[in-house]
């Protein structure tokens, strides 16, 4: 190929990179924020006594593209307009070789009018002479206009590329009162620009390209001479770092070409090689200060709990993203379920002690928590009994599978009076309230009595609470504080009786009795969401037997959670010979799977190296792509016999670091130096002499971790942005900085479209709804 054709070809090939249109204006403010200004443009009114005069460039160099999107620009300006005769009035004027009236400030008494008449502006083209626009201005004067008695703005939408001086005619403009804003289109010379501009500059400098930051940076600029305010009062202008564009051409060299020249001592053509140059555009980034009006948002009082992210929707709607763990009720409230399988048999108070008003309380506190809890796949099965002299089962348990039908089985239930026998009713029930099924062990649901009363029992209630528990009955209690006392004899724990003063206090202990009847640990780690990691030891120094040992203990521990996608998420890594990833956060979503996996866990042995383990589930387990959830707290346990521990201190401390907590159960008589500072200085190690005493040490593992996971959270530790996005938190939630080629919330999505690196700004991904979070739209938008 010839040299020149070839120079065609780079300098055609670097020109088409360049995309039509670019965000050559950047506000450098949060998402938030930015949505916050596009709200307020279209909160913005002015009705003063103003003449408003549009200056639309028609030339070639602006082209018809950009000439449609100046006219766009001018309309969504006279949305905001309150046009009159007698109030605003305005007019426009197209230039290029020679200024042309599109039609003068008196012309049109109507918003619609002006708008239908700048819609039906047609592009002229032709030279780009600003100057002798701005020179016909000043000799004529604002046609239709009327003179200085009243303030006279001038906006000019040009690329500033003019052909002529504008300087000294912008000026004289200027220094008879009229206001000029100079917007920018295309790719505008900001040089030019500010030349025409009014001053404060900064203030009177806008691009067209986007237009609702544009008429937001008008109307602020404007509202500082109370030609036009904000229908909120509580809106203000407020000063934002910002970055503009210019597009440049830039020569660069390309090489060497072969070339052939003459030569003035013989007659003869001379080979050599020449230099070639290349032309590609570049952007020039010049740091500046905008002004924008920002109005309080629907999100501003962070209505979105337990982490959720609030997206405001227009001006008074908005949407909660929740984690998955709370995404059953309004702006991210904890989520009610009772998914894990159990029979259940309200116990309720029907003597007059309790008397009919708390009888029908105790009715409507079974009627709500069924409806709120109950689902068409809830392992759960409900009855119900009441009492007074004897007990009466008016709803067997498992008798109704659906919710309407139980509750219409409820209405029926008759309050009946009588003595306060409640001692005999818990006898009665732990022998005959769960019916004559005799299943055991691993088969039989777990079963629960819960008694519901606000007086004190007339009988003695010690020797049939024990005689219920000895049968394996979980008893929780719930009444006023006048039983509290007696209510704590009978469940054996204070942990299991809840108390209420008012009626509608006892409504609010639906969500804790839900949390109560499926954990086995501290009161409200259930509700309480978590990523948890075991790793386990399984190298020679421990073998066979003793990681039989870890993984039956790990089993146990398994039961203790509601393992499911919504609350507990359970991963298992173990080390040796190698490191290898039994199975990940989000890979086993059921109990049942979870306990198989951990089942077929494989031995490896060989020499293992904790810092190394520690390090694959930083990198490789603990991540958004592999199931960690943005918001929600991240333990490690490492069970380990102690050697080959000499490496993990410093793993351990950036696992911490990035908010992931580690817990420690060293396994032997004596625990090694190496295994002390694994543990780190908090309260994070437990000593266990024996692999066949780890059981024993089941219920300190199970409070710490639900310590751990009522732990605020920062929701950037660990980052939840891929491939090296930065993560940046705002407001209660979180957004991701992307580099150069990604985008999404995530920075997941590989940038696929033909845009040149340099013009690729970082992308915020916390404005849309997360993979691992569910979506609640609020009414009315």
């Amino acid at each position: 190929m010839p040299p020149f054709l070839l120079l065609e070809t780079i300098c055609i090939f670097l020109f088409s990179r360049v995309p039509p249109s670019l965000p050559l204006q950047e506000v450098h403010v949060s998402r938030e924020t930015i949505g916050k200004i596009s709200v307020a443009s279209k909160m913005m009114w002015c009705s003063a006594a103003v003449d408003i005069l549009f200056l639309l460039d028609g030339s070639n160099s602006v082209g018809k593209g950009s000439f449609e999107r100046s006219k766009h620009f001018a309309i969504t300006v006279c949305d905001a307009l309150d046009i009159s005769t007698e109030r605003v009035r305005v007019g426009a004027f197209q230039f290029s070789s020679t200024p042309h009236l599109e039609f003068p400030l008196d012309s049109f008494s109507t918003q619609q009018e002006v708008k239908a008449k700048i819609k039906r502006m047609i592009f002229k083209g032709g030279h780009t002479d600003t100057g002798l626009a701005l020179k016909y201005l000043l000799n004529r004067g604002f046609p239709g206009g009327r003179n200085a008695s009243v303030p006279q703005i001038l906006v000019i939408v040009t690329d500033g590329k003019s052909q002529g001086h504008v300087a000294l005619p912008a000026k004289q403009l200027k220094e008879k009162g009229v206001t000029v804003f100079a917007v920018g289109v295309r790719f505008p010379r900001w040089e030019e620009l500010h030349a025409l501009a009014s001053e404060p500059r900064e203030q009177h400098v806008l691009l067209a390209e986007q237009v609702e930051d544009a008429t937001n940076g008008l109307f602020s600029t404007l509202s500082n001479s109370a030609i036009c305010s904000s229908t909120t009062p509580d809106c203000r202008v407020e000063a934002h770092p910002c970055e503009r564009r210019t597009l440049e051409m830039v020569r660069e060299f390309a090489g060497n070409a072969p070339c052939w020249r003459g030569s003035r001592r013989a007659p003869a053509v001379l080979a050599a090689h020449c230099p070639f140059y290349s032309w590609k555009r570049v952007f020039l980034a010049h740091p500046a200060t905008c002004y924008r009006t920002t109005c309080p948002g629907p999100c501003d009082s962070q209505p979105c709990q337990n982490g959720g992210t609030c997206v405001p929707e227009g001006l008074d709607g908005y949407q909660c993203l929740c984690p998955l763990a709370f995404g059953g009720e309004a702006n991210c409230a904890p989520k009610l379920s009772l998914e894990c399988r159990v029979d259940l048999l309200f116990l309720l108070d029907s003597s007059a002690g309790t008397a009919l008003d708390g009888f029908l309380r105790a009715k409507a506190f079974v009627k709500q928590f069924v409806q709120a809890v109950l689902s068409e796949d809830s392992r759960a099965r409900v009855g119900v009994a009441t009492y007074s002299r004897e007990l009466l089962v008016a709803v067997p348990v498992g008798e109704y599978q659906d919710v309407p039908d139980l509750v219409r089985s409820l209405d029926g239930i008759p309050f009946r009076g009588g003595p306060t026998l409640m001692g005999s009713a818990l006898r009665q029930a732990a022998d005959r309230g769960f019916g004559s099924a005799t299943r055991t062990g691993q088969d039989r649901p777990r079963r629960v009595v819960v008694l519901l009363t606000e007086s004190r029992s007339e009988d003695e209630v010690a020797g049939p609470a024990r005689h219920a528990r000895a049968r394996e009955l979980l008893l929780l209690g719930v009444g006023s504080e006048a039983v509290r006392a007696e209510l704590e004899e009978i469940t054996g724990s204070p942990k299991h009786v809840m108390v209420y003063s008012d009626p509608q206090d006892l409504l609010n202990q639906i969500p804790e009795l839900q949390g109560k009847l499926c954990s086995r640990q501290r009161p409200g780690c259930r509700t309480q969401a978590l990523d948890l990691v075991f790793m386990l030891d399984t190298s020679a120094s421990v073998g066979p037997e003793n990681f039989a040992q870890m993984q039956s203990f790990v089993r146990s521990c398994a039961l203790q959670f509601e393992v499911n996608p919504d609350v507990t998420q359970v991963g298992l890594v173990v080390y040796g010979s190698q490191v290898q990833t039994a199975f990940g956060l989000d890979a086993k979503p059921t109990q049942a799977a979870l306990l198989r996996a951990i089942s077929q866990a494989p031995y490896l042995g060989g020499v293992g190296s904790a810092g190394t383990a520690l390090l694959h589930i930083y990198d490789k387990v603990m991540t958004v792509q592999r199931g960690a959830r943005p918001g929600v707290p991240k333990a490690v346990v490492v069970l380990t016999g102690g050697r080959g521990a000499e490496d993990a201190a410093v793993p351990a401390q950036k696992l911490r670091n990035n908010g992931i907590s580690v817990l420690v159960m060293g396994v032997g008589p004596v625990l090694s130096e190496g295994l002390r500072r694994l543990a780190g200085p908090r309260d994070s190690l437990i000593h266990v002499a024996a692999y066949t005493d780890l059981r024993y040490h089941q219920d300190v593992l199970i409070e710490w971790l639900c310590g751990e996971a009522k732990r605020p959270v920062n929701l950037c530790k660990p980052s939840p942005c891929m491939n090296e996005g930065s993560c940046v938190l705002q407001n209660g939630s979180y957004r991701c900085e992307c580099r150069d080629g990604w985008e999404g919330p995530h920075c997941e999505n590989r940038f696929l479209r033909g845009d040149a690196p340099e013009a690729r700004g970082s992308h915020a991904g916390g404005q849309q709804p997360y993979p691992s979070q569910q979506l609640q739209r609020r009414p009315g938008h």
